[in-house]
């Protein structure tokens, strides 16, 4: 069992009393989860104050990772297999640097760090690696899945937008029944449409594509007909969608974190795409992703 870490330290203003007994009230200020302040009264002298929302902490002391085959590096070191040691969240890969060893160090991301996402997962099946995840009694829980729910063998197979919420209202529930403290980091879904125009440049890449990778946005790569603009079109709608739930979700939680959109933004390069199937990050990829999270995590607010 990990060592827990200091309670979470209050950030802003220091709290301050600002009414005595000769008033029948007292204000309190106190921080909220972004740093800013906000003024709280309590119901007279003797009445408890009500407990401030608790602040981030930008170290944690462990890290669980829950998600699909970007979290375990799939196709990053060899074709069409994992391979955790260069995941951005829990990785061990000194090129990758990854959220775990940039916040624990390297040898501590070793022994504080697990990776229970699954290649090819969806959201149904998060509440499931949430209840694992719970079990390491971590202090930050990464979370990035959602690519296969757009990732079908074709736009109808999609999983409803209702349904990707359902599942993830219920893995946040799953979590907090179990670990109602841990820290939640949230990853957006990667922009599809973006992997699309940039690997259908590697003809060995399209090759790979023709297996079955993402069928709904992948397939027949180089037709720019009408009807299969607009499939990709409601691909990325269907994404973008996916995040605004993400994004709601976890607003509502105090411990969650959400990146603002930053790995849907990100612009990737063949560079940071994998050697073999020009879809999944490659090292440089996990690497890139590594910094966003990290930014996110030790930030001094959420991201906007």
């Amino acid at each position: 069992m990990p060592e827990r870490s200091p309670r979470r330290r209050a950030r802003g203003a220091a709290a301050t009393l600002t009414a005595v007994a000769l008033v029948g009230a007292a204000a309190l200020t106190g921080c909220t989860s972004d740093g800013g302040t906000t003024a709280r009264s309590t119901a007279g002298a003797g009445s408890p104050s009500a407990s401030p929302t608790p602040a981030w902490d930008a170290s944690p002391a462990s890290i669980a990772a829950v998600g699909d085959s970007i979290t375990r590096g799939f196709d990053a070191c060899s074709v069409l297999a994992d391979c955790p040691e260069v995941s951005w969240a829990t990785g061990t890969d000194g090129g990758v640097r990854s959220l775990a060893v940039r916040l624990l160090g390297a040898s501590k991301a070793a022994s504080h760090s697990w990776n229970h996402a699954v290649s090819g997962a969806r959201m149904a099946q998060l509440p499931e690696q949430m209840a694992l995840a719970a079990k390491d009694r971590p202090e930050l829980v990464t979370v990035m899945i959602g690519a296969n729910d757009a990732c079908r063998d074709s736009v109808a197979l999609m999983t409803p937008v209702a349904d990707f919420r359902a599942s993830f209202e219920a893995s946040m529930r799953q979590l907090r029944a179990s670990a109602p403290k841990a820290q939640v980091y949230v990853s957006s879904v990667p922009d599809l449409k973006r992997l699309w125009s940039t690997g259908r440049e590697n003809p060995l890449g399209k090759q790979i594509w023709k297996l079955g990778i993402c069928r709904s946005m992948l397939g027949d790569a180089d037709d720019m007909g009408s009807a299969a603009v607009a499939r990709r079109d409601a691909v990325l709608e269907r994404v973008v969608a996916y995040n605004g739930v993400l994004r709601d979700v976890c607003a509502r939680d105090e411990r969650c974190r959400y990146d603002g959109g930053a790995v849907f933004d990100y612009r990737f390069t063949g560079e940071q795409l994998s050697e073999w199937d020009w879809f999944h990050p490659g090292r440089n990829g996990q690497a890139r992703l590594a910094e966003i999270a990290y930014r996110a995590v030790t930030a001094a607010g959420p991201p906007a």
